[in-house]
């Protein structure tokens, strides 16, 4: 959680403060070393090969030289990059205000791209960023250093608030410009809601629309998809007559809580939009992780990175042994 008070009850210069000694003071150390990041993989310098493990390799990563001289598959082995590329991509549109816990969604976007930024900012490597706001996507050139991260995180923090209907531009569409932007092999970061391009809300068969453009992401890049939620998106309390609003169009609908049948219904509307995200995003290839207004989004964080570190050493060892 955020400690003490609220991101927005802060002026901008003591916000960017606090999440900065946050980050520092609980994650410091936890990602360094060999240059294994948020989202460790391969990197993209050649380092030999390896005999191919059905389930755990991508084929994508054969190496044919080798599997036509021994007749047994292998894929290539990389080493990390030592100057690493990261691209987030930040959702601030109308959805994203919204919270009913300890903070609202958009201050937990800001937090998550300031892990981002603190964690991958070092030595030769670079940070860009677009923001999608009602108004478009507004593109910051990678950069290295702590005054570019802060001036990204601080335009983050000051964009005003969008306007029901105002939004031009859709996550599909942010992303697919994330993809033409991204040069080199490196890590790309969505963070949203990933409710805009869901079929029926999100009820339907269909993929959502940003699925696509995430999968297209996800061929060249590491790609870490971090997905922010109230709680009240998954379970509706009972609390009398209560006046729903669609943040992104301003639709208005009154709903008696008080039914137990209708808060059942609500629960598994939600749970079939979640599963359609999640089911979109494993599919695309990108790293998936949720954070919640109401859970510690720094022990999460945490949670996620030595899940991804076992699994990476995992895949070294099964590699070393064949």
């Amino acid at each position: 959680m955020i400690e003490g008070a609220s991101l927005n009850e802060l002026t901008p210069e003591r916000r960017l403060r606090r999440l900065e000694l946050m980050i520092t003071r609980r994650l410091d150390g936890l990602l360094h070393g060999s240059y294994l990041g948020l989202l460790p993989g391969p990197g993209s310098e050649p380092a030999g090969s390896r005999e191919y493990q059905p389930g755990e390799d991508e084929v994508r990563r054969m190496d044919w030289s080798v599997t036509a001289r021994t007749n047994v598959p292998h894929v290539r082995t990389v080493d990390a990059d030592r100057e690493l590329g990261t691209l987030v991509l930040v959702d601030a549109t109308a959805s994203m205000d919204f919270g009913t816990a300890d903070f609202e969604k958009r201050e937990l976007a800001t937090a998550a791209a300031a892990a981002v930024g603190f964690l991958t900012t070092g030595a030769g490597n670079r940070l860009g960023a677009h923001l999608l706001t009602a108004d478009g996507v507004r593109r910051f050139p990678a950069r290295g250093g702590r005054p570019h991260l802060l001036a990204i995180l601080r335009t983050l923090l000051t964009a005003p608030r969008a306007l029901p209907a105002d939004q031009q531009t859709g996550l599909a569409t942010a992303i697919g410009g994330q993809h033409r932007s991204a040069g080199r092999r490196g890590l790309t970061v969505v963070i949203s809601d990933f409710l805009d391009g869901l079929d029926q809300d999100g009820l339907g068969p269909a993929a959502p629309n940003w699925e696509r453009p995430l999968r297209r992401l996800a061929i060249r890049h590491q790609v870490l998809a971090v997905q922010v939620g109230d709680p009240r998106e998954q379970d509706l309390p009972d609390v009398g007559l209560l006046t729903l609003v669609d943040p992104e169009t301003g639709h208005r609908r009154e709903v008696s809580t008080a039914g137990r049948r209708l808060r059942e219904r609500y629960a598994a509307a939600a749970q079939r939009q979640q599963d359609t995200i999640t089911a979109a995003v494993r599919r695309s290839g990108a790293a998936h992780l949720r954070l919640r207004t109401d859970r510690d989004w720094v022990a999460d964080i945490v949670r996620h990175v030595r899940a991804q570190r076992r699994l990476a050493r995992a895949a070294r060892n099964g590699g070393a042994r064949a």
